[in-house]
């Protein structure tokens, strides 16, 4: 029971923006078709592949002159890092699965040699390489027969070939990617294993090491990858970074490395199929979501049609997925603009996805979808599948799955589909301490969305010491105790992650957490124990739960304060309680970065703070949060 002896109130409204946030139209996914109780395999066929042929020519034939490219296609920006490695890769995919080497009227073999040559002499690195070498590929492997190739003097060729080499990226002696995430290394691998299949790099006992290293975490008989060794970040990267390593062995014949990547490739593909929404959104944390989560699902689904014994499900429903995801993306798409909607007002981005990449985050979706579409309809064809349901059946689902579990810092995700309630808590290290992205909170909840790359007390509170640092508990964990139903879990905290340091550093604070999620029909509830080890003073305490919703109604019940938030998402009721007095209040977000989601706008967020927080040796404290999703 609280022993709070006040709640305060304070609504923050800044009228302009308020104005602004119910005034803007709200651009919904297309919905052609979604009402059918069965989708028809060639109507959908044409109707990505129609979008796919006029928005690639509307782009190719903005570009005038490539020498230099232009700062700006059709108004948006192309100045970022690489954009036009994407782009040769869009025109090359197109022109090769539809089947002409003209788009726009322009012959596109000698505009992929030039945008080659750009990415050469300016250093273009790590995507830039692989999307030259996928274009090069799309225009065929033997390089004696390949037009872009053949379009080139013999100085050319030599500037193209140092744009395939992977040591750009990858350093032979250290065995590391240099100063990028460990997921690059199924970027190199895939690089050198292209270079050598067009017989531009002909050491194999270069390329055998790499695929080798690139593959090491997955072959010494990890599931899942750490993407940045030894912290213990995991995330959607895992995922691509393992089908990554599988397409460079397949390329080059290592079928050794491909058997021992297929315990992995089960593992994950089953734990995406029970985080995917029904909407097509694959993994919900980290520092690549929205689009790129909604691209996911066409690659993974192209992945499995080609791989039928990873499939988590039956072709049929992989299919609705697929369909699923695709109404989300076309119906995100901005036909008269041509580009797709990531900077809207309240969409918020990873720092990587900036302004001057906007041209580039076109490109690499565009290509995407070329690719995995051609592949995905390749084997509903082949499979002989004409219809297929609008919507999957996805099982109800409530689980933990461990990334790793060492007893220093044990981690892994809980998965819960389980009517209203769907979700991912990830227990994990992110790209620094307490971060937004990767913090121990329910994404996907209906109502709740953590604001992007924000160091941010989201449903895990902070804490200020008297020595002025603030800690949280975040970075791993120190236990993970799962029910056996699934319907429960239990993470304490000895350690914890202190705001300002390094990503995966965590400190000893004197204060023990203790939390236990537990599930109860709709509502799910956090209850937090404290326990210090010696009298500990906390200067301040206070934890957010940011909403999607855009009004709130309060309700007063025997001293007992609960909010009802409804917006978009529907109804979310919250309430918390806790054996310290504590004020409430909300926050209008406005257009901050607090105000910013993956998926849209976060308007409000409810804050609970208490200040001068005395804790005693040994004496237990607990508070609890409580959200129930009401429609």
């Amino acid at each position: 029971m609280s022993k709070r002896k006040s709640s305060t109130v304070s609504l923050i409204l800044i009228a302009m923006i308020g104005g602004l946030i119910t005034a803007l139209p709200v651009r919904l996914p297309a919905q052609d078709n979604a009402g059918k109780a069965a989708i028809s395999t060639a109507a959908l066929n044409k109707e990505v592949k129609d979008f796919l042929a006029k928005e690639v020519a509307v782009h190719f034939g903005d570009i005038k002159s490539l020498d230099p490219p232009p700062d700006k296609v059709n108004g948006s920006i192309t100045t970022g890092e690489y954009t036009w490695g994407s782009f040769m890769r869009v025109i090359a995919a197109q022109s090769d699965i539809g089947g002409s080497r003209v788009i726009a009227g322009k012959d596109t073999a000698r505009a992929i040699a030039e945008m080659g040559l750009y990415e050469a002499r300016k250093g273009g690195k790590a995507f830039s390489q692989l999307y030259a070498a996928q274009a090069l590929r799309h225009v065929g492997a033997d390089l004696s027969k390949n037009a872009v190739w053949q379009s080139m003097n013999a100085s050319e060729q030599k500037e193209w070939e140092s744009l395939l080499d992977a040591r750009r990226i990858y350093n032979p002696k250290t065995r590391q990617v240099i100063n990028l995430p460990e997921n690059y290394l199924g970027v190199a691998a895939r690089i050198a294993a292209y270079a050598y299949e067009f017989g531009v790099m002909k050491d194999r006992a270069f390329l055998d090491s790499l695929i080798e290293r690139a593959a090491v975490q997955f072959t010494d008989g990890a599931m899942y990858s750490d993407d940045d060794l030894p912290h213990g970040r995991y995330d959607r990267y895992s995922n691509e970074y393992v089908r990554f390593c599988w397409k460079a062995a397949e390329v080059v014949g290592r079928k050794d490395i491909q058997e021992k990547l297929k315990p992995s490739i089960k593992a994950q593909m089953r734990l995406w199929w029970d985080l995917v929404s029904p909407e097509g959104y694959g993994y919900n944390w980290g520092r690549s979501q929205g689009l790129v989560s909604y691209l996911d699902t066409l690659e993974i689904a192209a992945f499995l049609g080609e791989n039928p014994e990873f499939r988590p499900a039956p072709i049929t429903d992989i299919a609705g997925l697929y369909y699923q995801a695709w109404r989300w993306i076309r119906g995100g798409y901005i036909d008269d603009r041509h580009t797709f909607n990531i900077f809207a007002f309240g969409r918020g981005n990873y720092s990587y996805i900036s302004i001057d990449r906007e041209f580039q985050q076109i490109a690499t979706s565009l290509a995407k979808i070329i690719v995995a579409h051609d592949s995905f309809m390749k084997t509903l064809e082949a499979e002989k599948v004409a219809e297929f349901p609008a919507h999957p059946m996805l099982r109800d689902v409530a689980r933990f799955e461990f990334f790793n579990n060492s007893k220093d810092r044990p981690e892994g995700v809980w998965v819960v589909r389980q009517g209203k309630l769907r979700f991912a808590l990830p227990i994990t290290v992110g790209t620094k301490p307490a971060m937004s992205d990767y913090i121990a909170a329910p994404f996907g909840l209906a109502g709740f969305e953590n604001p992007v790359e924000v160091v941010y007390p989201s449903m895990v509170p902070f804490i200020k010491m008297e020595d002025g640092q603030t800690y949280a508990a975040c970075e791993g964990s120190s236990l993970i105790e799962p029910s056996t139903d699934g319907r429960s879990l239990r993470v304490v905290w000895t350690k914890w992650g202190r705001v300002g340091s390094n990503a995966g550093e965590r400190f000893e604070t004197g204060i023990t957490s203790d939390v236990v999620w537990r599930i109860d029909g709709n509502r799910l509830t956090r209850t937090e124990t404290l326990t210090a080890n010696k009298d500990i003073k906390i200067g301040r305490w206070w934890v957010a739960v940011p909403t999607t919703a855009d009004s709130e109604k309060l309700g007063m019940k025997g001293g007992h304060r609960t909010d009802v938030f409804n917006g978009r998402d529907g109804k979310l009721k919250v309430a918390a309680t806790a054996d310290w007095p504590f004020e409430t209040s909300l926050l209008a977000t406005g257009d901050s970065k607090l105000g910013k989601g993956v998926l849209g706008a976060i308007p409000l967020h409810l804050i609970y703070s208490a200040e001068d927080l005395q804790l005693k040796k040994d004496k237990k404290v607990t508070w609890q949060l409580i959200l129930e999703v009401l429609k």
